[in-house]
């Protein structure tokens, strides 16, 4: 379980990172033929992103920009949230709070890249003729499917309750497992004899 949890955890981190820098990197759409591409803020072209968007002022991109900023958002304090209940959490109880934050994460993305698929991302007034999703877009869908995953984990995954028994009289190593098959607890005891 130890290991899950630290595993959620380091792939919570990436999840946070690449959300952050999909959300600021200016390559949701790139052109095909000229250096030049399209993101939530700015226009880049020849590795110059001074040119404002065409649509800048539009609602849509508007709703974007803000499920995007909320996903980086309700993911930080997903990730604050389950350090807070891995160090205060009671044991066997569930990570409800963190789980339930990340899938309201996971909401936040699914709505941002949905409204900007459907308005900009197959638009042909939108970019240049023969453009590709970018670096940035792609991104974005990994980490939805990385917050869903993370959500779900972080629902169903319990803060152990049994441990090794420092009081063994052997000095051995005391190991639980459960098996879900037979629904009973299995005790594996390893000696450790001088």
């Amino acid at each position: 379980m130890l290991v899950l949890l630290a595993g959620l955890f380091v792939v919570h981190i990436a999840t946070a990172i690449m959300l952050f820098v999909s959300t600021i990197a200016n390559v949701w759409m790139v052109a095909d033929g000229i250096d030049s591409s399209i993101g939530l803020w700015k226009n880049c072209t020849s590795g110059s992103c001074d040119g404002s968007l065409s649509y800048g002022n539009d609602d849509a991109i508007k709703a974007v920009q803000a499920f995007m900023i909320l996903s980086i958002i309700f993911s930080i304090i997903s990730l604050v949230v389950f350090v807070f209940q891995l160090f205060t959490m009671e044991k066997g109880n569930r990570f409800f709070l963190s789980g339930s934050t990340m899938l309201v994460c996971w909401l936040c993305i699914l709505i941002g890249v949905s409204i900007y698929t459907h308005h900009y991302a197959h638009s042909e007034g939108n970019f240049f003729p023969s453009s590709h999703q970018g670096y940035c877009f792609i991104l974005t869908w990994i980490c939805f499917c990385f917050s869903f995953i993370i959500g779900i984990l972080y629902m169903g995954e319990r803060k152990s309750r049994r441990g090794p028994n420092p009081n063994h009289i052997w000095g051995g190593v005391v190991l639980y497992c459960q098996t879900p098959i037979l629904g009973r607890k299995l005790l594996a005891t390893m000696l450790m004899l001088p």
